[in-house]
């Protein structure tokens, strides 16, 4: 059971009250509870760079401080309990903490410390990361604390996430090879109390995948990932539970949290595949994506997505142009000067040195204006031009793929029709999912449409921001807009913009629509 929940609601309803009269906005707040890596790969380093990263506060109470590197754990001091309690009480006393999550505990007088406290100052969720041996195989906890884990701690926990030795050591040492041996120990352990349990199989023998094993108490889910190879693996399980503490507290359930977490790790890993920091045989990753930004271009022209950008998306059309003998430069120049607020290239006709020479043109124009330029489909051409960003399709490059290749900074979004696919897009790192069509269009053919109420579906089960796309014109903009579903940003328009004889005009034209339709939803709410 959660520690709200061991001592009933009425305290948490009271802290939450208080909280509800400041003003301003309060952010996502995780409190680790852990060791200190001198090194900063693990503990409350990586713990601290995984909540960044996903966008929550993270404060820390330290338990003990290590001295480590690449090469292994030279010393720990443990920190005295009393001043363990000290450091809770202070936090959880005052920064109104939404998701504690743990890591090395390495005293039971600090484990009953900690219970104590979650008892007396409850959160939303507790996230137990069991740091008894690192991934390195460092001992950072004697085994004396399993009764403290097994007895008071665990049967607070919303979510447990052993490794294959920390599940093995939780059991009395059991052996654990196979998937079956890690759902059987996922159960076992779940009958100690926790309302969840994530085995890791990160260190599963003979096993081509990084697979992990998720028990909520009634069904297994076996949870895939590329098993990248490299020698900087330091710090994985100290992240993966923190980034499902921060996703915790940004509102999620619980196994969409983890399938989040275990994708911005795996992301983390690939980028960071190559890094050389340390002499020893394991190294750190890059949490923040910032330290081959050489490599991505990541520079201070970088248009740092905001979803109100997706108000009136422009997704050009190189038949149109053609057709009223424009160049593609010029409907660019055409559309930002009638109010686009976001243009997409895409163009199906060119060879890859002309698309190429004609997107750096269009990203000079466009970053004169202050307009992000996507490129639809192409992620070489996005790279070689340095565009803002890029738009897939389900049948294209998978969203993840394309994060790990374009760096962190850049806009990516992906078409969608259905609930499962925007779930998809988001766990996969996307900024934005494209849903439609919601008309039928003549731009795309064999384009099943979703209608209004299929955009509406989509836009209820997305946590990503939501553009409109297919047969939108200017006669059903503003009933697009007019669903007032809060997640759906804008539409994107190709004919209704690029198929006439004055880009410019029928831009603004179809901006007022939305802009009307966007005033009568506020005024209704």
């Amino acid at each position: 059971m959660s520690a709200a929940a061991a001592v009933g609601c009425p305290v948490f309803k009271a802290m939450a009250t208080v909280q509800s009269g400041r003003s301003g906005h309060k952010p996502p707040h995780v409190l680790t509870v852990a060791g200190s890596d001198s090194g900063a790969g693990a503990g409350i380093q990586a713990d601290m760079k995984a909540c960044g990263a996903l966008g929550a506060y993270c404060s820390t109470v330290i338990t003990a401080i290590t001295a480590q590197n690449t090469v292994g754990v030279q010393g720990v001091h443990v920190v005295p309990e009393y001043f363990v309690a000290e450091q809770l009480r202070s936090v959880l006393s005052d920064m109104d903490v939404d998701v504690v999550k743990t890591g090395m505990l390495p005293s039971i007088a600090i484990v009953k410390e900690l219970c104590k406290s979650l008892k007396e100052f409850p959160v939303r969720a507790l996230v137990v990361d069991p740091v008894m041996v690192s991934t390195s195989g460092d001992v950072l906890a004697s085994p004396s604390i399993l009764a403290g884990f097994r007895d008071e701690l665990l049967p607070m926990a919303d979510i447990v996430t052993p490794n294959l030795k920390e599940a093995s050591a939780l059991l009395g040492g059991i052996s654990l090879k196979t998937i079956a041996d890690m759902q059987s120990a996922a159960k076992s352990i779940h009958t100690l109390g926790p309302r969840t349990v994530l085995v890791k199989g990160g260190d599963l023998p003979d096993s081509m995948d990084a697979v992990d094993i998720f028990f909520d108490g009634k069904e297994f889910y076996e949870l895939h990932g590329e098993r990248i190879s490299t020698r900087n693996t330091h710090g994985t399980g100290c992240t993966l539970a923190s980034c499902i503490a921060a996703e915790l507290a940004k509102g999620s359930s619980m196994l969409p949290a983890v399938q989040a977490a275990k994708t911005y790790v795996g992301n983390a890993l690939h980028y960071s595949k190559d890094i050389v920091i340390g002499r020893g045989p394991q190294g750190p990753f890059d949490h923040l994506f910032q330290l081959k930004s050489n490599i991505f271009n990541l520079n201070s022209n970088d248009h740092h997505f905001n979803p109100d950008d997706l108000f009136l998306y422009a997704v050009t059309d190189s038949r149109m142009n053609k057709k009223w003998g424009r160049s593609i430069t010029d409907a660019i120049g055409a559309a930002i000067e009638g109010g686009a607020t976001i243009i997409q290239l895409r163009e199906k006709e060119a060879d890859t040195r002309e698309f190429v020479e004609s997107a750096t043109t269009c990203m000079e124009i466009c970053r004169s204006h202050g307009v992000p330029l996507l490129i639809n489909d192409r992620i070489d051409v996005a790279l070689a031009c340095d565009a803002d960003g890029v738009h897939v399709g389900q049948s294209d490059m998978p969203v993840s793929t394309v994060r790990s290749l374009l760096g962190p900074n850049k806009i990516i979004g992906v078409s969608c029709k259905t609930p499962i696919q925007a779930q998809k897009a988001y766990l996969d790192g996307a900024n934005y999912i494209g849903c439609g069509g919601v008309f039928p269009t003549t731009t795309k053919e064999n384009n099943p449409t979703v209608g209004l109420d299929g955009l509406k579906t989509v836009c209820l089960a997305s946590k990503l921001p939501v553009v409109a796309i297919g047969g939108i014109s200017i006669g059903n903009a503003g009933d697009v807009m007019g669903t007032g579903v809060p997640n759906l940003k804008g539409v994107a328009v190709v004919s209704a913009l690029f198929d006439c004889e004055c880009v410019s005009a029928e831009t603004r034209r179809i901006r007022s629509v939305l802009m009307d339709a966007t005033s009568a939803v506020k005024e209704l709410s």
